[in-house]
Parts: structure tokens; sequence; C-alpha cells
């Protein structure tokens, strides 16, 4: 059993509006993250925080999605982590909601690793989503609000993954990046 967690928090101050909800390919970016893992996981949660009311709604009828509100978003990622994880004793994969280019058969290669932690590498580059055995989801829940994932995970031992996708290091901050994004697909 896997459960799968998108972390879409933030604000978006570079992109001055909901960069989750843009549209490519007719739907909003966070749709496209969730729809590579969807097939991978038991249950999504997307953990909100700025934007809440604007997932629920794109979501409500998916019964394998579920939003939850992290009310301290603003300490960051880490403590979106700790609030999704807090009832999770499964493997779980980890990935912010603005890595809309993740294929589907980097989960696939990831799933088929070895390593109780597996991060995905394409061209020597590290990326998303991060893969975490049931065995230390514990060590996670008791790391303290103050660290972040990185630090976490360099306490232990990583197994890097190598894929054929650069979409695991191509998340959308800016608005550069999004008309990119557009460019390349031709939106």
């Amino acid at each position: 059993m896997i459960e799968g967690i998108i972390l879409a928090g933030g604000k978006s101050s570079r992109m001055k509006q909901n960069k989750m909800l843009l549209p490519y390919l007719g739907k909003p970016l966070i749709y496209h993250t969730v729809q590579s893992m969807i097939t991978y996981c038991n249950k999504i949660t997307i953990v909100t925080g700025h934007y809440t009311e604007d997932y629920t709604s794109l979501f409500e009828s998916d019964n394998k999605v579920h939003i939850i509100h992290n009310d301290q978003y603003q300490l960051g990622m880490f403590s979106s982590i700790k609030k999704a994880i807090k009832d999770v004793n499964s493997n779980i994969f980890i990935i912010p909601g603005d890595y809309p280019l993740v294929s589907k058969t980097t989960y696939e290669k990831l799933i088929q690793g070895d390593g109780l932690i597996r991060v995905p590498v394409c061209s020597g580059r590290r990326g998303h989503p991060i893969f975490i055995s049931h065995n230390l989801v514990l060590d996670l829940k008791n790391e303290d609000i103050s660290s972040n994932l990185k630090v976490w995970r360099d306490k232990h031992e990583v197994n890097y993954i190598e894929v054929k996708d650069e979409g695991i290091y191509k998340d959308i901050d800016t608005v550069s990046e999004y008309r990119q994004l557009l460019e390349r697909t031709g939106s």
C-alpha cells in the first residue's frame, strides 16, 4: 500500500496567483500531478494552506483524493508533510503540486527499486517524487518541525534511481517557466 502526498500550501508569491490552478492541456497544473500518481496510490492527500477552497472543489468527486488544510503552512513545506503523515503508516510518495510532467514510468521505477528512501535522478539531477518506506515513517513523524525533508532524508541511506524523465525536476515557479511549459506542448 502506498499513500501519495501532494504539497500545495504555498502562496505562489512569484506567480502572484494560485499557480496550481493555471491551465495546462485544459486542466489545472495540480490535476496532472495527481493523475500521474493516482494509479500507484491507494490514497492521495493534498495538503493545502493559503488556497484551500480551490482544491476542494477541483477534486470533490474523486474518492481517492483527500484535501487537508495545514493551518501552519507559513512554517514551510515540512509542516505540511508532518500534517499529512500524522495518521499514515504505509509507504509514501511526496511531491510538490507544481510538478505536472512527472511520468508514470518514474513512479513505476521507484516502486520497483530498492531502499527505504528512493529519489529519481535524470541526467545527474535529483528530483521528485521521493519514495519513503513505511519503515521510516515513524522516524519522519518524530523529526522536529523546524527541520526539512532534505535534512531528514540526508540522515538516512538514499537510493537514487535513474529515470529518463526530465519532469522530475521541472517545477513551475515563475511566469517564465509556465510560458516555457505551454510552448513545449503547444498549449
